[in-house]
């Protein structure tokens, strides 16, 4: 070995030390129980992973990201790290490269939340930004190409990043903090889908370790994955920017996974807001968009539950904060500008949870 080889060496085994630790001194996130009527006979779990250092479930992603690079040899003293994001993945996937030394850009369209963008670089990021999602692959690839960096790709590697055996990833920790309850193995777990990563990682795990639980994907309004599922049609193009940040994609990313999905329910981006809102109204909670996209897909679940009287529980993740977006889709003017009326839709919840007749 080289003087040159056994300094890289060195340098990437000190970084994936550095990664391991940051994991080794995190807690694990909150599974909030959310307590509905009880004569409905379901019991729903909310895992908040707006906990983590970055404020995300993106933190788990980044952090897989991180070491997979590492110990593919990718990332070296010095890389820049260059990643398409919508926003939460970019946030912390700058964390962990100002963790490590490196530089960070995070590619991502214009209408990206300011609040996220700030977050990107408070952490020491720098942000390029595109007019159309579609873009951001090709300009995330010549960045890095301009910069001799790495282009991180989460929306390829998300599904092998992780390993979905169970190695303190999100499905494993879900189980474990369920084993005391009354419903200890899920009836379904609701998630979204972003690169697919997170289903793709329940979805296996679920599989191989035997349980019974179904895996529910939601998708906002012109996102490919939905349609995609639907059809068998693994090349479905929508070329269509997600109104929803987070989830739901103009094409079907290499880390979605529909073998492992049991349903998919495709929601109204006015729902998706009003649900985040009425999860405020419910819990106390703030939380993003996205979770309002899981919570429309876990009333319906709950709803053919209560009617049929099934007995059991639900699972849904709180992707994020509702702090990161206190001038979008918190802000009524910001969202009439763009079409979205939450209003209707938050009389339905309402109207449910009053008379548990489902009509949303």
């Amino acid at each position: 070995m080289t003087t040159r080889q056994a300094a890289q060496w060195s340098w990437t085994h000190q970084a994936m030390q550095k990664v391991q630790a940051e994991n080794n001194r995190s807690a694990d996130t909150h599974l909030y129980k959310v307590e509905l009527p009880g004569r409905w006979g379901v019991d729903l779990y909310v895992k908040d992973e707006s906990c983590h250092r970055t404020g995300s479930l993106k933190h788990r992603l980044a952090r897989s990201l991180f070491l997979f690079a590492l110990v593919n040899g990718w990332i070296h003293e010095g890389t820049t790290v260059v990643e398409a994001s919508s926003g939460s993945t970019a946030v912390s996937e700058a964390y962990f490269a100002q963790l490590l030394g490196l530089d960070f850009v995070a590619v991502m369209t214009r209408g990206t939340s300011a609040e996220k963008i700030a977050l990107i670089e408070s952490f020491g990021g720098r942000c390029h930004f595109v007019d159309q999602a579609g873009e951001v692959y090709s300009a995330a690839a010549a960045v890095a190409a301009d910069c001799n960096g790495h282009y991180m790709d989460q929306f390829t590697y998300a599904e092998r990043a992780t390993d979905w055996r169970g190695n303190n990833n999100i499905a494993e920790s879900i189980f474990s903090q369920l084993a005391h309850e009354r419903h200890p193995e899920p009836s379904w777990v609701v998630v979204g889908a972003g690169t697919g990563g997170t289903s793709a990682t329940i979805g296996r795990y679920i599989r191989y370790h035997g349980h019974a639980t179904q895996l529910a994907v939601v998708d906002p309004e012109g996102s490919a994955f939905y349609p995609s599922w639907q059809s068998g049609d693994a090349g479905v193009v929508t070329g269509k920017s997600s109104r929803i940040e987070g989830i739901g994609r103009p094409r079907v990313e290499p880390s979605f996974v529909p073998g492992v999905i049991d349903a998919m329910v495709q929601v109204p981006d006015a729902a998706s807001v009003a649900a985040m809102l009425h999860f405020t109204e419910l819990t106390g909670l703030h939380a993003g968009p996205s979770t309002g996209t899981n919570l429309w897909g876990v009333w319906q679940l709950v709803s053919t539950m209560a009617a049929a009287g099934e007995r059991g529980s639900i699972v849904t993740l709180m992707c994020d904060g509702g702090e990161r977006y206190a001038g979008s889709y918190n802000n009524p003017a910001w969202l009439a500008g763009r079409g979205l009326d939450p209003a209707p839709h938050l009389a339905s919840l309402r109207a449910f949870f009053d008379t548990g007749v489902w009509a949303g």
